[in-house]
This record gives C-alpha cells, sequence and structure tokens, in this order.
C-alpha cells in the first residue's frame, strides 16, 4: 500500500493510478498458504538459488506481491494481497521453475497501494502526503524528504488545504524504482522543527529486522510496530515496482504518504511508500530508507 494522495487530479491515467483510494482495507496479518511445495523441506539455498528466485518474482510481475529474503528460514518469502489468485500464485511458482521450493509464499488481506496523506500534512496542487524529515545541506539551505510517489508531477507544496501558505517547489523526485522526493523551502516564515512527531531526530540509519519503529502521519498520525524484513520489492502494479524497501507491521492510511519512520532515540530510517490494511485492523507497510534518499541529494538530518 503505497500512501495515497487523498483527491485525484481530474484527466491523468497515470495520477488517478497512483492516488485511487481503496475502501476496503483490512488487516495485513501474514497467513501462510498451505503448498505441496512447502518451504518446510530444511532444504538450504545458495545465495545464487534465492537472488534467481527473487528475480522470478520480479518476472511473474503480478501486481499486489512484496518479497525478501527471509535469513532465517533461507526462503524468499513473497506476501500476497488479496487481489492476487491462486492461478497468479501458480505463476510465481512456475516463473521460479526448480527454484520454486526456495519461495514461501504468504497471504495479507487488503490490497497494496501507494499512500499519499515528519507527519505534518502538505498539500500539491491536487492531493495531500505527509512531510517526512527536515533536512538541509552543507551550505544551509533547508529542505523536506517526503515520498517520490508524492512529488511526481507536482510543482508547488502548500502547508494548508486552502493552498495559500507556500512552502516551496519540488526540487527532486525518483519514483518508481525509489520512493523519495525532495522539497525546497523558499518561505522563510515557516518553522522548520528537527522533529519527526515529538521525537527530537538527531542522526539516521538503517534499521535490522526486529527493530522498534515509529511512524507519524497526516491522517492517521503516530503509530508504533517493528521492522518484519529489509530490501523488500514491492510490485503496485502498472509498472510500479520499488526495490530496497523496509517492511513493517506498522499501520497506515491514504494520506500518510511521505511520512517519517524512526525509533525513539532520535533515529531516522524511512519515508512512508505503501502497503495494505488500515489502523483499525493493523497492516503491512513499506517504507523509503532515508540513508537513500539522504545521499542522493546530499542532504542531513538535524
Amino acid at each position: 500500500m503505497r500512501i495515497k494522495r487523498t483527491t485525484p487530479r481530474s484527466g491523468m491515467t497515470r495520477r488517478t493510478r497512483l492516488i485511487a483510494v481503496s475502501t476496503g482495507l483490512v488487516a495485513a496479518a501474514a497467513v501462510a498458504i498451505p503448498s505441496a511445495t512447502a518451504a518446510d523441506t530444511p532444504t538450504t539455498f545458495s545465495s545464487a538459488q534465492l537472488k534467481n528466485a527473487s528475480g522470478s518474482v520480479l518476472k511473474a510481475d503480478v501486481p499486489g506481491t512484496a518479497w525478501a529474503v527471509d535469513s532465517k528460514t533461507n526462503r524468499v518469502v513473497v506476501t500476497v494481497d488479496s487481489t492476487v489468485s491462486q492461478a497468479e500464485i501458480n505463476k510465481i511458482r512456475q516463473q521460479a521453475g526448480a527454484n520454486a521450493d526456495a519461495l514461501t509464499i504468504k497471504r495479507t488481506p487488503g490490497k497494496f497501494q501507494k499512500y499519499i496523506g515528519g507527519g505534518d500534512a502538505i498539500y500539491a496542487s491536487s492531493w495531500r502526503c505527509s512531510l517526512g524529515f527536515n533536512v538541509r545541506n552543507s551550505a544551509g539551505a533547508y529542505y523536506f524528504l517526503t515520498a517520490g510517489h508524492c512529488t511526481d508531477g507536482a510543482g508547488t507544496w502548500y502547508s494548508n488545504s486552502g493552498r495559500t501558505t507556500v512552502l516551496g517547489p519540488t526540487a527532486g523526485s525518483s519514483f518508481p524504482n525509489n520512493d523519495y522526493g525532495i522539497v525546497r523551502y523558499t518561505n522563510g516564515s515557516i518553522s522548520k522543527s528537527g522533529t519527526a512527531g515529538s521525537v527530537d531526530i538527531t542522526r539516521a540509519a538503517n534499521p535490522s529486522v526486529g527493530t522498534n519503529v515509529i511512524r507519524t502521519g497526516s491522517t492517521t498520525g503516530t503509530r508504533t510496530g517493528r521492522v518484519t524484513a529489509l530490501n523488500a520489492t514491492v510490485n503496485y502494479g502498472g509498472g510500479d515496482v520499488v526495490y530496497g524497501m523496509i517492511q513493517t507491521n506498522v499501520c497506515a492510511e491514504p494520506g500518510d504518504s511521505g511520512g517519517p519512520l524512526y525509533g525513539s532515540n532520535g533515529v531516522a530510517y524511512g519515508l512512508t511508500s505503501g502497503g495494505s490494511g488500515n489502523c483499525t485492523w493493523g497492516g503491512t507497510t513499506f517504507f523509503q530508507p532515508v540513508v537513500e534518499a539522504l545521499n542522493a541529494y546530499g542532504m542531513s538530518v538535524y
């Protein structure tokens, strides 16, 4: 579920696809699908076999799938949302061929989608997202990071729904493949806090599986959970595939896109991309690692 824009831009097919809001999101607790090739067998797969198995999932090109290598089980765990049929699961296994036994398929209710909606609300011409982290460059100029599917096609950003208080223009955007974007502040009267939620952000790092994390967004506020996988690939459909994502069990909803993922110790981890589920039942949510975005633009948190 990518965090979605909350209001579609008329007349643009691609934009409509990016921001379509699903009203039937449900909990994203993974449930294993029984299979004759279940990964209960104590087979050890080589790194090359796991890489080939991962590549096979990508080649199958089934929207609503996400996958990452689980080092504990030595398998590629493929999470499929409610739109994925059994025939499509069979297609994935067939594509994997001799490496099919290296795949563990898990179901998650709901539909993977991009979320648009840090944590404070930010507004483009026709949609809302969430601010990720305020950052600055070596010269001391101020910017903020958000999701790339938010900045994709966006010009000027505003701090209010009436779009009267300008923040600044999009200065860079990377989506798909990645999901990060950057906006340059041009409004000197805006306070540029170095916090996310109520936590003072002092540095950025990549988390580990099991790390306890916090997410803040303009739709659902502050939520907590833990990292369940790293380097996940997510296929949102329509050619929108993102790589190297942080997978978590933190819930999120449309409008939360771009918001910050961080630790209570002040470490910045990621930017909300998308997922499935909601904050009533729970969900699976993916995040763009913030270190990659900072390096791409030569920025630092403060």
